[in-house]
């Protein structure tokens, strides 16, 4: 039998909520249709932002929302999105598809999706081909109280009191699509523009370092040697994805059990690699003052058939559901480094947990995966001990279970996945110093791996799971293959 010990009186630390952060970009549908239809869509808004998309993320309490890219992030210069939309620059979105950018989605529209979200904004500033007055002069137009031009700017596009954006992210992917830089440089770069990014009053920033992309060891060695003290957070970039090479991805709604079990392998990785870049943080910071934030993280698939590949469209099956779970459960268990992290996309992009289509909206499994999460968000970690086989075709092994707990206002919650493609798993849980036979209950997400929600048909939703049975120090269960299963312990 697998069994899974909590211990809730030993404890890494708390949850930061912003681990459940999600990331949108000018890409594809993810901003203009999935996010933004403007005032005057007869698509149901308020000021321009979809109320269905709004209403799905705040039910799974976003914390944090990530603008505006991404690699559109260091060719996007602030000034051409603000003022009246017809005096808007226009430009080409060379990196995604080639299509027309408005920016009649720009700062100010933004942060009234912020507003609405009741979320915290996440914005990354151009290094690549912008400015170090650029960006300094973004941070001033959103956060000074003063009376400057740039802030009389602000006034005359009808904001009179500053936002106070305290979470900032110099460049992004600066090794790649954001300069293809040498970490020596981006560490000099990087130190020299935040110099100039001023913390006015009411208003202290949080400083983010461009990070290493997947296993790039040497960038993270190179930075926080070389710019760790003027840095709050230091990013990291990594995707799941099958296939020999990059640009021979698999699919994400035809795959065998092997490509099944390749993509959750994968994702495990992800545990790897920010244990070894905060090994190499902690050399520096061992007082983990630095936090270590994956803001793009999620599943990369071949984009749907008859879509624009610039779009990076995707579905989204049970076998991306688990992904999530197991991403989000190993960020819980290493909450002591990881202070954020935001999957890519929210809409319409990559491991979305909304698509849209015109009017029609439908929730993706990875939406209800936040769901279930969504107790851990600011919850004390609980130790969670697992013991399980594992699981997997050839070369693709998976430990059988992936869970993480936490504790918060008395509750006991643990989430946990059965990453089994077809066969069920018999589960032992106990709470240490908790009667199991008191106030539990459950809800459960699962379906056949393939299994996904179409704007015809969405047969993956949590339910209400009661197939538990509670003894004295013990709830046994058989969690169905293919599973997430969230657990609450009075």
């Amino acid at each position: 039998m697998n069994r899974i010990t909590v211990n809730p009186d030993r404890s890494i630390g708390t949850i930061n909520r912003n681990i459940y952060g999600h990331f949108s970009e000018h890409l594809g549908r993810c901003i203009y249709g999935g996010i933004y239809v403007g005032p005057d869509s007869p698509i149901p808004n308020v000021n321009g932002m979809r109320t269905d998309v709004v209403n799905a993320l705040k039910a799974i309490r976003i914390p944090v929302l990530r603008w505006p890219g991404g690699c559109f992030a260091d060719e996007y210069h602030w000034q051409d999105g603000i003022g009246p939309k017809d005096q808007r620059k226009r430009m080409v979105n060379t990196n995604w598809g080639h299509v027309v950018e408005d920016n009649s989605f720009g700062t100010h529209e933004f942060l009234e999706l912020c507003r609405q979200l009741e979320c915290e904004p996440y914005i990354n500033a151009n290094v690549g081909s912008g400015t170090v007055r650029e960006m300094a002069e973004w941070v001033e137009y959103l956060n000074s109280p003063g009376d400057s031009s740039v802030v009389r700017q602000r006034w005359a596009n009808g904001q009179k009191e500053p936002w106070g954006v305290k979470l900032w992210g110099v460049g992004n992917e600066s090794w790649g699509c954001g300069g293809n830089m040498r970490p020596e440089y981006y560490a000099d770069e990087f130190r020299r523009y935040q110099t100039y990014c001023r913390d006015y009053p009411g208003t202290k920033l949080y400083r983010i370092a461009c990070g290493p992309n997947t296993d790039d060891y040497r960038w993270s060695e190179v930075l926080m040697e070389r710019a760790g003290r003027f840095m709050d957070g230091l990013t990291m970039h990594y995707y799941s994805t099958t296939g020999p090479t990059w640009e021979q991805k698999g699919k994400a709604l035809s795959f065998d059990t092997a490509q099944f079990y390749e993509l959750l392998a994968k994702a495990a990785r992800m545990e790897e690699f920010v244990i070894g870049h905060s090994r190499i943080m902690d050399k520096y910071d061992p007082e983990r003052r630095v936090g270590l934030i994956v803001d793009e993280w999620g599943s990369w698939h071949q984009v749907e058939e008859g879509t624009n590949p610039g779009f990076l469209y995707q579905q989204n099956t049970m076998r991306d559901a688990l992904v999530a779970a197991i991403h989000l459960n190993l960020f819980n268990r290493h909450c002591d480094r990881v202070v954020m992290a935001n999957l890519a996309q929210t809409v319409n992009v990559l491991q979305s947990v909304v698509l849209t289509d015109g009017e029609r909206m439908v929730l993706t499994p990875t939406w209800h995966v936040f769901d279930l999460f969504k107790a851990h968000q600011g919850a004390k970690a609980a130790d969670c001990f697992v013991e399980c086989d594992r699981v997997g075709e050839g070369a693709w092994q998976v430990d059988r279970i992936s869970a993480s707990a936490s504790e918060k206002d008395g509750a006991v919650t643990l989430t946990a996945a059965n990453c089994a493609m077809d066969e069920a798993t018999q589960l032992r849980v106990r709470v240490l110093g908790r009667r199991a036979d008191g106030e539990a209950r459950a809800r459960i997400l699962t379906a056949e791996a393939h299994a996904f929600n179409s704007f015809g048909d969405s047969p993956v939703s949590a339910k209400e799971f009661t197939g538990f049975t509670a003894s004295a120090h013990f709830i046994d269960l058989e969690l169905p293959p293919c599973s997430v299963i969230e657990l609450t312990l009075a």
